[in-house]
């Protein structure tokens, strides 16, 4: 699994690192998501998956 992230699109809303903050963070600065992980193991999918369900602005993408 990879990761990517759109960063235009963010908004800071904080969904992802709810959902798998051992993947996701967000800047102190200005509340971005930070990608931790941009290959995490499969063991973390359902949580990345629901990450990306979660982000009002669709800014996550799953590629499997």
């Amino acid at each position: 699994m990879k990761i990517v992230i759109d960063e235009e699109k963010c908004v800071g809303a904080g969904q992802c690192v709810l959902a798998a903050e051992a993947v996701f963070d967000q800047r102190d600065a200005d509340g971005m998501v930070v990608l931790l992980n941009a290959a995490p193991p499969h063991e973390l999918l359902a949580q990345v998956e629901d990450a990306a369900a979660r982000c009002p602005t669709l800014a996550i993408e799953v590629v499997k």
